[in-house]
């Protein structure tokens, strides 16, 4: 199954589907009220797709919640094990649609696709929006997970960062890898070592991926020769970077790992800084 799907796509329609809307800030709510698919459930990134940190040092802003507390949010939308599970945001799946994706192919949950270039793609085809309060009947409790898998904690971020063999990849902006501006967190600058790739490459002037062979082409030049399970992809906080790693799912390259913390614990660890082209 291809990670991605467009509007277009019957199955998006199919009233199996569970169709979830993620969104993130104080007006999410709001925005997905003003305009959604019909009977998307609304997620919102802080209180669904990541638990509220103690000490982003030890975890960054955005971690991950527990695994009993995402399978009873799961079991809260109704979804199943076999559940058929579309999701789409409003940012073009860089808030929240990537995340949700990331999260539940984390835990083992096949069946499920972003909508490609997100509500802008549906708006775009003329698809008539709900501005109803959906509300999603609970399903029997989903199976709490053993794990999320495919994730890299900040030692080994750290060693892959000075290997020759591997690969950390920052896909924040520029200039915030750079080290010239820093809007969200403490310092600014990046992991010594990281290689930069903005995540808005991933997509065309259609806010829609790039096709798989173009993915494939600006991958490869970042990443050459190194093994996708050697890749270790991470952003501010840990949800951006999903944006690249579904990307690199469209490309069929399906193993490199998710540092969940990112920038925003490395950053408050008092560990190696670099800036500009230092």
């Amino acid at each position: 199954m291809s990670p991605l799907i467009e509007i277009t796509d019957p199955g998006v329609f199919n009233p199996q589907a569970i169709i979830i809307d993620v969104r993130a800030g104080a007006d999410a709510h709001q925005r997905y009220l003003a305009g959604h698919l019909h009977n998307a459930i609304f997620a919102m990134l802080d209180a669904d797709l990541a638990s509220k940190p103690a000490d982003p040092a030890f975890g960054g802003r955005h971690p991950l919640p527990s695994l009993e507390g995402f399978a009873a949010t799961l079991s809260k939308w109704g979804v199943t094990p076999d559940s058929h599970v579309i999701v789409y945001d409003d940012k073009a799946a860089a808030m929240g649609g990537a995340r949700l994706w990331w999260m539940l192919r984390a835990i083992g949950h096949k069946n499920v696709q972003v909508l490609n270039g997100g509500l802008r793609a549906a708006i775009n085809e003329g698809i008539e929006l709900s501005t109803d309060d959906y509300q999603p009947k609970s399903a029997a409790t989903y199976p709490v997970p053993s794990e999320y898998k495919g994730t890299a904690d900040i030692d080994e971020v750290g060693a892959a960062a000075k290997s020759d063999g591997r690969i950390v990849i920052d896909v924040r902006e520029n200039a915030r890898y750079l080290g010239q501006i820093e809007p969200l967190d403490l310092i600014a600058g990046r992991i010594p070592g990281a290689r930069n790739l903005f995540y808005a490459k991933n997509l065309g002037e259609d806010g829609k991926y790039l096709s798989p062979g173009k993915l494939v082409g600006l991958y490869r030049d970042t990443i050459g020769n190194i093994k996708p399970e050697d890749v270790i992809v991470h952003c501010g906080s840990g949800v951006t970077a999903c944006h690249t790693l579904l990307g690199m799912a469209s490309a069929g390259i399906t193993e490199p790992k998710l540092y969940v913390g990112s920038w925003s614990e490395w950053s408050r660890r008092d560990l190696p800084i670099a800036t500009e082209d230092k």
